[in-house]
């Protein structure tokens, strides 16, 4: 089994990029601390850390578009997490699929 300290060795919060299972598209990227990737680990929804609210929140809790999480997997550096998801609904808050839509021209 996975030591889960060793993802907060160097930040008590650690990014957690959320994946789509079926596409492989990135849909978001949240913070996490120790209690919201237990959480997530136990309920197999996703768990975040609002740095804005100060809170912990389980994505869908209020939209209904929770993030099912399939696979888990740690960097090589023990620093961010990867969580591949099937998703409720948009992941988006602003309804969009992916909170990455944004493009920035190169």
């Amino acid at each position: 089994m996975f030591d889960l300290d060793l993802l907060f060795q160097k930040s008590d919060l650690i990014p957690v990029i959320i994946q789509e299972a079926g596409s492989g598209k990135v849909l978001m990227l949240g913070y996490a601390n120790r209690e919201a990737v237990e959480l997530t680990i136990q309920t197999r929804t996703a768990w975040f850390w609002s740095r804005s609210r100060q809170a912990l929140w389980n994505k869908g809790e209020t939209s209904g578009n929770f993030l099912h999480v399939k696979e888990m997997y740690a960097d090589c550096d023990t620093d961010t997490v990867l969580c591949i998801c099937e998703a409720d609904g948009p992941a988006c808050h602003t309804g969009a699929h992916s909170c990455f839509f944004n493009r920035i021209a190169l």
